[in-house]
């Protein structure tokens, strides 16, 4: 489903946040990126997500090369935004309508979709996370973890078949943090594709199955077994992981 092919990204032309990313994920896997602060993941993160575009190598979903260009076709926008959804690191980026269920309905309406499916689809979606009583509320007043679920919410009522999370756990308390494990395991179950970042191991434990490891270098150095890859210690400390 994702090919990604000696991918590299520069900031401003001179800080290089990915070196020859060569990677493939198949549908209905659950990847873990692990590493550093600073190695690359949430740039892959956005290139994957079609919010940035390789400076070389190329970025193809479902055998279509996702390019800038391509991405100015509205309908193709549409239709490839529509599959894959991206949860930022920081909710307060994703969140900016009056309302929780204008934020959640917000997808669905610039997807075209008629008014009494998008109503249907919000309250699926308030039903789901058990957050029907903040349908009325505004966004910004709303706690951490609960302003966390209406970011994922309004990913998840488009349904997209791949789920990119950045640092999901950040920030939130320890019951928010076991809602969202749950919450990725029953999605992952369901068949969807989940592609996370994260630290936060003791939380997101029977999540993964594979993990993919960058480095300080901005390339991957290790791609293999989830299990394996955080019960090897030495790996981890070496790499200042742990």
């Amino acid at each position: 489903m994702i090919e990604l092919r000696n991918v590299s990204y520069s900031y401003d032309n001179s800080f290089n946040a990915l070196k020859d990313i060569t990677l493939n994920i198949e549908p209905g896997e659950a990847v873990a990126f692990v590493g550093v602060n600073g190695s690359g993941k949430s740039t892959l993160m956005k290139i994957i997500n079609g919010l940035v575009f390789p400076a070389g190598g190329t970025f193809s979903f479902d055998g279509i090369e996702i390019t800038e260009k391509r991405l100015m076709d509205t309908s193709f926008a549409k239709a490839f935004h529509k599959r894959v959804g991206f949860v930022f690191q920081n909710s307060e980026a994703q969140l900016f309508c009056t309302t929780v269920y204008d934020e959640i309905a917000f997808g669905p309406r610039q997807m075209g979709m008629a008014e009494e499916e998008v109503k249907s689809r919000v309250e699926d979606i308030l039903r789901l996370l058990h957050i029907e009583e903040l349908a009325k509320r505004q966004p910004y007043h709303l706690s951490g973890g609960e302003k966390k679920k209406i970011a994922i919410a309004s990913v998840l009522v488009l349904n997209p078949e791949v789920i990119v999370l950045d640092e999901p756990m950040n920030g939130l308390d320890p019951k928010t943090k076991r809602f969202l494990r749950e919450l990725m395991i029953a999605l992952n179950k369901a068949g969807k594709t989940i592609l996370c970042s994260t630290h936060d191991f003791d939380y997101v434990q029977g999540i993964f199955k594979r993990a993919v490891v960058f480095s300080k270098e901005h390339t991957v150095i290790r791609d293999g077994s989830y299990e394996e890859i955080i019960t090897d210690r030495e790996f981890l400390i070496e790499n200042n992981i742990i």
